[in-house]
């Protein structure tokens, strides 16, 4: 998820730990180890691939966080010794926040390697956007009215547990949704006979109301949309090609290995400029996608491996995306 929203989660969930004894000490602290993970952003892997896949990797398992609590525990009661009595509470506070943050990421199509070092595996549950207000904005409202008010205040500390309890039911709806939406796309896969398609389905940019579903069928993927309030059980696909056979030559270098491997499958593979390049399909929207990269070179008709270059993000006009809150109300769009 964003950064705005992991640091008001960290918040909430620090305030409702320890928010009572420490003060709006916890809501700092909350906030700053609700940033933490993400923080890898900053490691120079000077490879576009590596920034890419090993984001949300190290810094986003459970085994690093759990190291990393006592640590930072011991800093925050060093900086503020006279919250030493609760220490404890400190703990399983920084705890709580360090872990929620990869599991609200694992809710996302992006993929967290929860379990790193013993698996590299990229957890993705994929039933929020990565930025998605409706569950921002009960945190926000919790926290911030937790730091206007006073301390001891009964009514903050009802209204930050409110907004947990919002956001947390919400990431439940989605789920709810997601599963609506996988039965859409089975009943697509049997009314179009696509018994060797794979698919992926995700929850469209601000939203879980409308969902984009990705195909994978050969030489060609297929987009579409559904909408909770779709009277259809399937969903209206439109098809575009790909050229796997681009890879015939570079398969066994290891940007291409890493990139079939982080997306899962759902790439799309194209030539443009002599350049061969790879999208993930489950990031953006045809034909604007975020994450695209250079793998090869083609010299001669053959493709030749090339130091690999991410291609400049594409960006969606403002038409699309209020297009996206019409789909959701008209099936026709």
């Amino acid at each position: 998820m964003d950064s705005v929203t992991q640091i008001a989660l960290g918040a909430a969930v620090s305030e409702a730990i320890i928010g009572r004894q420490v003060g709006r000490k916890a809501l700092l602290w909350g906030a700053i180890a609700g940033t933490i993970p993400d923080l890898d952003v900053l490691v120079p892997f000077a490879d576009p691939i590596k920034n890419f896949t090993y984001h949300r990797s190290f810094s986003h398992s459970f085994l690093f966080l759990t190291v990393l609590t006592p640590i930072l525990t011991w800093l925050i009661v060093r900086l503020h010794p006279s919250t030493h009595i609760y220490r404890k509470r400190w703990l399983v506070a920084v705890f709580l926040v360090l872990v929620t943050h990869p599991l609200l990421d694992c809710f996302t199509v992006y993929g967290t390697q929860i379990f790193w070092p013993f698996s590299e595996y990229p957890v993705t549950w994929s039933t929020v956007f990565i930025i998605d207000p409706a569950y921002t904005l009960p945190l926000l409202v919790g926290s911030i009215c937790t730091l206007v008010m006073s301390r001891n205040s009964l009514r903050s500390r009802y209204l930050n547990a409110a907004g947990l309890t919002l956001s947390s039911a919400y990431l439940i709806f989605s789920m709810v949704g997601k599963w609506q939406v996988d039965r859409a796309a089975m009943s697509t896969l049997a009314r179009y006979n696509l018994s060797n398609a794979s698919y992926v389905t995700a929850a469209a940019p601000f939203n879980t109301l409308l969902w984009r579903v990705v195909f994978i069928d050969g030489n060609r993927y297929g987009e579409g949309f559904y909408s909770l309030f779709d009277a259809s059980d399937s969903i209206r696909l439109t098809w575009y090609d790909s050229e796997p056979a681009l890879l015939n030559d570079i398969a066994d270098t290891w940007s291409v290995q890493r990139l079939k491997w982080f997306t899962k499958g759902f790439y799309r593979v194209r030539a443009q400029n002599d350049q061969v390049n790879i999208t993930d399909l489950r990031m953006g929207q045809e034909p604007f996608y975020i994450f695209s990269f250079n793998v090869g070179e083609i010299k001669d008709g053959l493709v030749m491996p090339i130091p690999t270059t991410r291609n400049p993000t594409e960006r969606a006009y403002p038409e699309q995306i209020l297009w996206i809150w019409d789909r959701i109300w008209d099936e026709t769009k």
